[in-house]
Order: structure tokens, then sequence, then C-alpha cells
């Protein structure tokens, strides 16, 4: 039986990064949902007392982002939008019945999506994080401000939390995903299939290289 072929996908830097990431959102969402609702205030308990768990919760929100940053800076010029993500974005309904759509690179249209939503939710969560952070950084706001913040935060924490559930069943639906965030490696068959422009530019059927 001929040993099938492998491409290199994310290092193991990247998917360290990746997991501390996700276990850090684990966290937060656990603890962010018992402190701003009452039906899920029993869920402090996983982090011993209520108190422990709204000391620990903006720490962790801030190892977080400096865990997206490295995320960010490796991997915006993956997340441009273009044509051909247009093209997917209006086509996801077949995509969803399992038909591929455009020319894709490293990334599609929803991953991309993905990853600007996570910008900008982890921007707002951050900056509205400080605002209402006790006893360090609080203090020091107005009181209308510190509401709005606890809003925004709310909001972006929200919006934040779908996009992950979304990412999530993605990566289950999409046979072989999950790989590639464990060992490292896609298949070439899952690479032609589902990010045709990466696989050529990976295999150098089209010049150089994507650059990682």
């Amino acid at each position: 039986m001929s040993r099938e072929k492998l491409i290199v996908r994310y290092n193991a830097a990247e998917r360290i990064n990746h997991w501390l990431v996700a276990l850090c959102f684990v966290l937060l969402a656990l603890s962010g949902l018992a402190l701003f609702y009452p039906a899920f205030f029993w869920l402090t308990g996983i982090f011993g007392t209520p108190q422990l768990a709204r000391i620990i919760h903006p720490f962790v929100g801030v190892l977080m982002f400096v865990g997206f940053l490295r995320q960010f800076f490796r991997y915006w010029h993956h997340n441009l939008i273009n044509a051909e993500d247009i093209k997917w974005m209006k086509s996801v309904g077949s995509v969803l019945r399992g038909y591929e759509v455009g020319d894709i690179g490293k990334y599609n249209g929803g991953q991309k999506g993905l990853f600007w939503l996570m910008c900008v939710c982890l921007l707002a969560l951050l900056a509205s994080g400080i605002v209402i952070w006790r006893p360090y950084f609080s203090p020091s706001f107005p009181i209308p401000l510190i509401r709005v913040a606890l809003l925004t935060h709310a909001v972006a924490a929200v919006l934040l939390i779908a996009g992950i559930i979304v990412h999530i069943y993605a990566a289950i639906w999409v046979k072989g995903t999950i790989r590639a965030m464990v060992e490292g490696v896609v298949t070439y068959g899952w690479a032609k299939k589902h990010h045709p422009r990466w696989f050529r530019e990976m295999t150098g059927q089209s010049g150089a290289k994507e650059p990682r």
C-alpha cells in the first residue's frame, strides 16, 4: 500500500500557540458567562470560588490577547479578502452542501471572516476589559464609561463565542481539518479539494510557495 502524501500546514510552535489561545478562550468563556449571567453563576465553581474566577478572568484575557497577537502577525497576510473569497461567501449554500467554490488559498472566505471577527472582538474585549478591571484600572474611569465598557464587553464576548462555535463545528464537519492542528499535516487530497491554490503553491505547481 502506498504511503499517503502529506503537506505541513502548521508547525509545532503554531499548534502550541493555537491550543494555548483555545484553552484561554474556554476559561474566559466559562468565567465570563458565570460573572455576567446569574443562570451560569455555578460555573465559578470550576475556578474554586467566585472571587478567584473574577481575579483570574482578566489575566487570562491578557494572555489570550498576547497569544492571538502572535497569530495575527503570522497570518494576517493570508487573510486578506480577495475576489475568490467573495465568490466563496456568495456561494456558502453550495459549500454547505459539500461543493467547493473558488480557487481558495490557505484560508477560505469563512476562515478569513472569523479571523477578522476575532481581531475586532479581542480589541474590543481588551479595551473594555481594562476599563472595568478592578481594582487596578476601573477607579480611574467615570461611571458612564464603565457602563458602556460593560455593554461592549458583553456584546463582543457573545459575538466571539458564536464565531468560535461555528469554527469548531466547521473543523469537525470538514474531515481532516482537526488533524492539521493536532499533527500539523494534511493530505494532498484534502489540500487539493479545500484549498486548491494553496496546494499548488505548496507543491510548487504555481511557482514559489506562499510565504508561511
